[in-house]
């Protein structure tokens, strides 16, 4: 038996502050920025980053005198502190916070999901009443299962949103086949074999969102070199060209979700594990090929995240191999010739590389996970959302939870 794990779902909300609330809101995060942006400048000249426990013997006294709360206080520590790490590790420079984003622990709001009202707590006590714009797709993590932890507020152009968190645990499923998934430009080929590596179902799912999403693009920057030096000062044309660009994401952003949802069913089906490929740094090494204008829309890691997430809440496993030579190598050892860049023919069946590039996925994730001796434990980080991607060329670091049924 498999030990559960923890799934975490974001979503977004707009919300109304009724008269006079949204002052105290604004006054509110407008104090939070400036208290992280002190800490930050504080510990940015340091060598090591102190611990919560100093930063609070230090900082306690005075962010209680502007009016926070305690659990306020704690959130604007490991803010700056997570900033300043961060930036750090980056090499960058001494960061400015300016956006209005404000985290607020558990205790510190109510919600009401009768009402879909949220009432938050700000400085000195006081209490702002926000009501929320609820989308029915959101009543899905009203069923019980799903846990509501710490949310996020955010002010930015005129609009008040609120991040709420959902967690739950989840109970992975029994493996029973291997799902190989090969990412094309305009499809998605999967291949699906069993334990024993015997071929099981294989099919397509069409992508049409990056060639709709290029067409726009495309457009944009005929716009931009009709007007080459003025466009970014004619109001008609920005507003064009902002409406093509936000247009051509959305697209992107509805077909990555319909095709990781497609995906996860298709596993959820045949209750197998997905093998997507691991396609680190893709768009550097690509730079000035032949298909790089493809490549600047192609939504590749979007996508990924999408099946992990989807998959994560479903209880399926997702993994990532090497896929250097998976549409070059016949996957059952027969024969494999080269018609053209797309077809090849195996043994007697013609068929494309991107079956085959499939195939050869799903196979390696087989060998992957019988050679795996990495398992997930209730307090590991690994547990806390979704997987994380497994670097090439060591074989212990793609951590899944495997049971002993592939043996």
């Amino acid at each position: 038996m498999t030990l559960p794990v923890r799934a975490r779902a974001t979503t977004r909300v707009e919300a109304v502050a009724p008269e006079g609330g949204e002052g105290l809101l604004l006054e509110f995060l407008r104090a939070y920025r400036d208290s992280v942006q002190l800490i930050v400048n504080e510990i940015w000249r340091l060598d090591k980053t102190p611990s919560i426990k100093k930063l609070h013997a230090v900082f306690y006294d005075n962010l209680k005198r502007l009016g926070f709360r305690a659990h306020h206080v704690s959130e604007i520590y490991k803010r700056a502190k997570e900033v300043v790490e961060v930036t750090k590790k980056n090499k960058g420079s001494k960061p400015v916070l300016k956006k209005l984003t404000a985290r607020i622990h558990q205790l510190d709001y109510k919600l009401d999901f009768a009402s879909k009202t949220l009432r938050l707590a700000v400085l000195n006590d006081r209490w702002v009443e926000l009501k929320l714009k609820w989308y029915s797709y959101l009543d899905k993590y009203l069923d019980g299962s799903w846990r509501l932890g710490e949310i996020q507020v955010s002010y930015r152009n005129g609009k008040i949103v609120v991040y709420l968190t959902f967690s739950k645990e989840v109970q992975l499923r029994e493996l029973k086949t291997i799902m190989g998934v090969d990412i094309n430009f305009n499809n998605i080929t999967y291949t699906i074999v069993d334990l024993s590596g015997n071929l099981v179902s294989m099919g397509v799912v069409p992508f049409r969102g990056l060639s709709k999403a290029l067409h726009l693009k495309k457009l944009a920057e005929k716009l931009q070199k009709k007007y080459p030096r003025s466009w970014r000062f004619l109001k008609l044309v920005r507003r064009v060209r902002a409406r093509w660009l936000c247009r051509a994401r959305n697209i992107l952003t509805d077909s990555s979700h319909y095709i990781a949802k497609r995906l996860v069913e298709i596993a959820k089906e045949y209750s197998a594990v997905i093998v997507l490929e691991d396609l680190e740094k893709l768009r550097e090494k690509a730079n000035g090929d032949r298909f790089s204008w493809e490549l600047q829309l192609w939504c590749y890691r979007r996508l990924q995240s999408f099946v992990e997430c989807k998959a994560l809440v479903e209880g399926i496993r997702v993994v990532y191999v090497d896929p250097r030579g998976t549409s070059k190598i016949p996957p059952n050892g027969k024969p494999l010739v080269f018609i053209n860049y797309r077809f090849v023919k195996l043994e007697d069946t013609v068929t494309t590389r991107d079956v085959i590039a499939s195939w050869n996925l799903a196979l390696r994730g087989l060998r992957q996970m019988r050679g795996s001796r990495v398992r997930w434990s209730p307090d590991s980080p690994r547990c806390e959302a979704m997987t994380p991607r497994a670097k090439r060329g060591n074989p212990g670091a793609y951590s899944q939870v495997f049971t002993n049924n592939y043996k």
